[in-house]
């Protein structure tokens, strides 16, 4: 089964920059949980919660095994946004873990309004290449290399924060954007010791653009615009209450099929 149109949004880089430069670690951002052996992110923002995207969530039931930092931990249930339909908005999820993280500080969500010109960092272990020649190698091939990258925040919807991988002078000095394989990745920015959570890797918005190409424009679930909605999952007092707010769908992609499943997860489960 082809997984790539369901992974859309590792890190694909300026054509110009040695390709070291975008090397990362998990000490980059600690915070970083891997969903699946190919990769597809999400980031811890409590003990016991991570936050991804709802069009990644198709693996991730009761049992089904998440790595957070290097320790793999199950994950109880999963909470998306009620309203979102594959492709669109609102494309954010919740995955309740069976135990707390004890051994990596949370991000902290960020709730200003404030999101639109800020310069801030991408991370992820999903397919890379240039923008010249836009991604060249798959999540599989890249066999987990974490990459990092800049990007300017240059317009906000009420459910998305955009950005371009712009070319030359235009771009950042680690310009980049995300690859196939990143979808549920955080858009952050450091404060400090504080790792603050803007945005989550959502999908490509360009009709002329393949992805990672220069003038490519992706979308990110604007943190901000959830932050309350999270706060009433997290903090519901039952797993009933919770189902109420969310939905539990597992948003399969095209050519998946309910029967396939088990087989699928098994064989991309983390280890």
């Amino acid at each position: 089964m082809v997984l790539a149109p369901c992974l859309s949004q590792a890190i694909v880089i300026r054509h110009d920059v040695e390709a070291q430069r975008y090397d990362a670690t998990h000490g980059d951002f600690p915070p970083l949980a891997t969903l699946y052996s190919i990769g597809v992110h999400g980031t811890l923002i409590h003990s016991e919660w991570v936050v991804t995207a709802a069009h990644a969530v198709f693996c991730m039931n009761p049992g089904q095994a998440i790595k957070v930092g290097n320790k793999s931990i199950a994950i109880v249930n999963r909470y998306s946004h009620p309203n979102y339909e594959l492709g669109k908005e609102h494309d954010i999820a919740l995955l309740q873990l069976s135990q707390p993280v004890t051994h990596i500080q949370p991000a902290q969500l960020f709730t200003e309004q404030t999101e639109q010109g800020r310069e801030v960092w991408f991370i992820g272990a999903g397919g890379t290449g240039t923008g010249t020649t836009g991604e060249t190698i798959g999540y599989k091939d890249n066999q987990g290399k974490l990459r990092k990258a800049q990007n300017k925040i240059i317009d906000v919807t009420q459910s998305d924060v955009v950005f371009k991988f712009e070319k030359g002078d235009k771009g950042l000095p680690l310009e980049g954007v995300s690859g196939n394989g990143d979808s549920g990745g955080p858009a952050y920015i450091k404060q400090g010791e504080q790792f603050l959570l803007l945005g989550v890797s959502s999908r490509a918005d360009s009709w002329f653009h393949d992805v990672g190409e220069y003038g490519v424009t992706e979308l990110y679930t604007r943190v901000s615009g959830y932050s309350d909605r999270i706060g009433q999952v997290i903090n519901a007092g039952s797993d009933k209450e919770r189902q109420q707010l969310a939905t539990q769908d597992p948003f399969l992609q095209p050519g998946m099929k309910q029967g396939d499943m088990p087989e699928l997860c098994a064989s991309i489960e983390v280890r």
